[in-house]
């Protein structure tokens, strides 16, 4: 009788032994904060932004959960002098536009801008059948340029702004590591001092950039390109 009350007590301690237990272990979270910097993506895309233009980014996708960071360098090829504006006065009423002078002495004119951003991303995953697609906003650096060359010689119009942007990237799965890429998106610039130099050194008036260099203002952007993930 005394073996059997013991062997009942044994069996109850180590009943409610696996019962603390178990408890213990269901107490601990079973779901981990997903962080890291897993999948970055190099791209390159071509296209539109206020003129023939391309660009290079390089995105960390999961900076915090759906958070990432995109970070680009784009070039693009612009009008930024104004063939309406008054460049040779010939009297009170009369001048000769710059459209004009470049049709008359066979002038030619280039203008670039080269555009660094800093981009914020959210991923909003895939909105339909193997395409995924993300937001971004940020801030953007511009070295704008228009020149225009006259017989060897050439006026360079410069200035360096600063801008915000914003837009939307789709991505399509095209193999194990690569994707196809669309951009849709708008950049603000703001207003800066604009340096005019001439190729001869020649002294330049200061106000030899007022109507014919036009600031940057708003650009629109549709690129497509190419992505891969590491």
């Amino acid at each position: 009788m005394k073996q059997l009350l013991a062997l009942t007590a044994a069996a109850a301690l180590a009943t409610a032994g696996a019962q603390t237990t178990t408890t213990t272990v269901n107490a601990i979270p079973a779901t981990p904060i997903s962080t890291g910097l897993s999948g970055v993506e190099l791209g390159l895309t071509g296209g539109y932004a206020g003129g023939l233009s391309g660009e290079v980014f390089l995105h960390v996708p999961n900076v915090a959960g759906p958070f990432g960071v995109k970070a680009g360098v784009s070039f693009s090829r612009l009008d930024l002098l104004d063939d309406n504006a008054a460049l040779v006065t010939l009297g009170e009423d009369d001048a000769i536009t710059l459209g004009e002078f470049k049709d008359i002495f066979d002038a030619t004119e280039s203008g670039s801008a080269t555009i660094f951003s800093l981009d914020g991303t959210y991923a909003l995953g895939q909105v339909a059948p193997g395409v995924n697609s993300l937001v971004y906003a940020g801030g953007r650096y511009g070295l704008f340029r228009g020149a225009l060359s006259y017989e060897g010689e050439s006026t360079t119009y410069s200035s360096n702004n600063f801008g915000i942007g914003a837009g939307v990237m789709a991505s399509y799965a095209i193999g194990s590591n690569l994707s196809l890429v669309g951009d849709l998106g708008i950049d603000q610039f703001f207003g800066s001092a604009v340096n005019v130099r001439q190729s001869s050194g020649a002294d330049t008036d200061a106000g030899a950039a007022e109507g014919i260099y036009r600031q940057p203002g708003t650009v629109f952007k549709a690129r497509i390109g190419i992505k891969t993930g590491f």
